[in-house]
C-alpha cells in the first residue's frame, strides 16, 4: 500500500523535495554551503527501449544507496551535497523532474533513492543535449546552496540533434563556471540516424567541458550502477582537488575539453569529430535521403 500510494503522488511530491534550505543547515546569509551542487540529467530519449530505460533509473537508484557514495559525501570539505535530478529528451520534454536535495548521510540519500524506485519510467521524442545543458545551467541559480563546484552531468545514447548546437551550450555553462560531465551509454553503439559509433568521442569533443571534466563510457549493462557509482564518486570528490574558478579564469567560449583521464582541463583544439552529426543525420532522415554518406 505504501509503495503504491508513492507511485500515485510521486510526481507531485518531486518537484516539490527540498525545494530549498531550511533550519538548521542555512546559514546566516541563506544559502547552505556544499561540497558540489550536482544535476543528473538523464537521457529518456525513444531511442532506448522500456528495459535500457529500466536498467538506467535502477543503475541511478543503486548508485544513490551506495555506501562508498554515501562516504565520499561525508568526507567531503562540508560533507553535504546538493542533488537535482531530471530526465530529459527533445526540447522541452521531461519526464521526472525532483527539486533540489540536501544529501549529507545515508538517510537523506535512502530517501531519494527511494523515491526515484517508484517513479514511472517514460521515454518522449528527440535527442536535445544542449537544451538539458541549458535547462540544467538556470537550474542553479537560486537554489539556495552555494557548492565549491556546479556540475552537470549528463548521460545518453545518441548526439544532439534537436535545439540549438550542443557546443553552443556548453560553451556558455563552461563560461559561467559549469563543469559538464559525460556518461555515453554505448549499449548498442552503431551509425545510424539517431545513434553513433563513436558517441564517446563525441562526448569527449563535443559535450563536456570545464576543469576536470571527463567522460565514463558505459559499454556493458552488467556494468551500469558500478559506472554511475564510481562517476559519483568522482564528481563529489573533486572538489577537494579543483575548486569553482572564479569568472575571471573560467574557460573561454569555444574551448573544447580533452576528458581523456580526470585533471586534464579544458584546451583548445579542433574537435575529431563534426558536432553537428546528430542534426545532420536526423534533417537527411527526415527529408527522405538516408544517413550515411
Amino acid at each position: 500500500m505504501r509503495n503504491r500510494i508513492r507511485s500515485l503522488l510521486l510526481s507531485l511530491l518531486l518537484p516539490a523535495l527540498a525545494a530549498g534550505p531550511s533550519g538548521a543547515s542555512a546559514q546566516a546569509g541563506g544559502a547552505v554551503e556544499v561540497d558540489v551542487e550536482l544535476i543528473l540529467a538523464v537521457d529518456i530519449s525513444r531511442s532506448m527501449d522500456i528495459e535500457e530505460l529500466q536498467l538506467q533509473r535502477d543503475g541511478y537508484v543503486a548508485a544513490l544507496r551506495d555506501p562508498e557514495v554515501i562516504r565520499a559525501i561525508q568526507g567531503g570539505l562540508v560533507g553535504r551535497v546538493a542533488l537535482k535530478y531530471f530526465e530529459w529528451a527533445g526540447p522541452g520534454r521531461r519526464g521526472i523532474v525532483s527539486g533540489w536535495v540536501l544529501l549529507d548521510g545515508p538517510e537523506a540519500a535512502n530517501a531519494f533513492a527511494d523515491d526515484l524506485a517508484v517513479g514511472p519510467i517514460t521515454a518522449a521524442v528527440g535527442t536535445s543535449i544542449s537544451g538539458a545543458i541549458d535547462y540544467g545551467v538556470a537550474a542553479f541559480e537560486g537554489n539556495g546552496y552555494e557548492g565549491f563546484r556546479r556540475v552537470i552531468d549528463i548521460s545518453g545514447d545518441g548526439p544532439n540533434n534537436a535545439g540549438r548546437p550542443v557546443t553552443q551550450a556548453r560553451d556558455e555553462a563552461v563560461a559561467q563556471g559549469v563543469v559538464i560531465n559525460g556518461l555515453p551509454l554505448m549499449l548498442k553503439a552503431n551509425d545510424g540516424p539517431f545513434s553513433l559509433r563513436e558517441l564517446d568521442v563525441y562526448y569527449e569533443d563535443c559535450v563536456i567541458g570545464g576543469p576536470l571534466s571527463f567522460v565514463l563510457p558505459l559499454w556493458d549493462s552488467a556494468r551500469f550502477a558500478e559506472t554511475i557509482r564510481r562517476k559519483l564518486i568522482l564528481e563529489i570528490a573533486a572538489p577537494r582537488i579543483v575548486p569553482r574558478p572564479p569568472p575571471s579564469i573560467r574557460a573561454p567560449a569555444g574551448a573544447a575539453a580533452i576528458p581523456a583521464q580526470l585533471g586534464l582541463g579544458p584546451a583548445t583544439r579542433a574537435p575529431r569529430i563534426n558536432c553537428l552529426i546528430g542534426e545532420e543525420r536526423r534533417r537527411r532522415w527526415m527529408e527522405g535521403g538516408g544517413w550515411d554518406w
